[in-house]
């Protein structure tokens, strides 16, 4: 990388960042199969090859397209809501049955159920689109040719560098997670997430 490149990177790793570390539904089932070790690697790989995928087609233009298209929009973030409302209710279940806690930490998840979620969680919230497709597609105009590939690639390594880390890194809280009582809280805050995420879905169209 060419010295006149350093500056976008940098721009696009910073705002990749900045709008990926937000607690949101992938973070939330990303830390929870982190602190099982269940999938992390595969389950990681998926959620930064989405986002690369994403920010690869908003630099390319799409964008714009998507901010033009308010019935697809529509479509996304009523389903997205709804999976995100579903999802919550899983996890307050959950945590009101330790029998659930018990068989959350000890019993195997299927790989094809994690994979579902963990693409749902991606593709079905409208949030995505708007800040990697739209939101960083439209902030790459200022630049052009390689600087905008560079700024492109910043955007896209701030994904890997956090779903990996928090992926890998949430067993390091596992000593606090060695309860049943860490996991009822765990499970109750990701409902509360998840139900708030869909609330402001669905307030975004009233």
């Amino acid at each position: 990388m060419t010295p006149a490149l350093i500056p976008p990177f940098i721009s696009g790793l910073l705002l990749g960042g900045s709008l990926i570390i937000a607690i949101g539904a992938q973070n939330a089932f990303i830390l929870r199969q982190g602190l099982l070790r269940r999938h992390v690697f595969l389950l990681c790989l998926i959620c930064a090859l989405s986002d690369a995928l994403l920010i690869a087609a908003g630099v390319a233009g799409l964008g714009t397209l998507v901010a033009r298209s308010p019935v697809l929009i529509t479509g996304v973030t009523i389903g997205g809501a709804a999976f995100l409302f579903g999802y919550a209710a899983l996890a307050f279940r959950r945590a009101m049955h330790p029998d659930a806690l018990k068989a959350a930490r000890q019993g195997e998840t299927s790989l094809r159920a994690a994979v579902a979620t963990c693409l749902a969680f991606t593709f079905l919230n409208p949030h995505v689109y708007l800040d990697t497709v739209v939101l960083v597609g439209s902030l790459s105009g200022a630049y052009e040719g390689s600087a905008r590939t560079s700024f492109a690639v910043g955007a896209i390594a701030a994904s890997f560098l956090w779903f990996y880390a928090l992926g890998y890194g949430a067993r390091l809280l596992q000593p606090l997670f060695a309860k049943p009582q860490a996991w009822r809280v765990l499970d109750i805050l990701i409902g509360v997430v998840m139900a708030a995420l869909a609330l402001s879905l669905l307030a975004r169209l009233i």
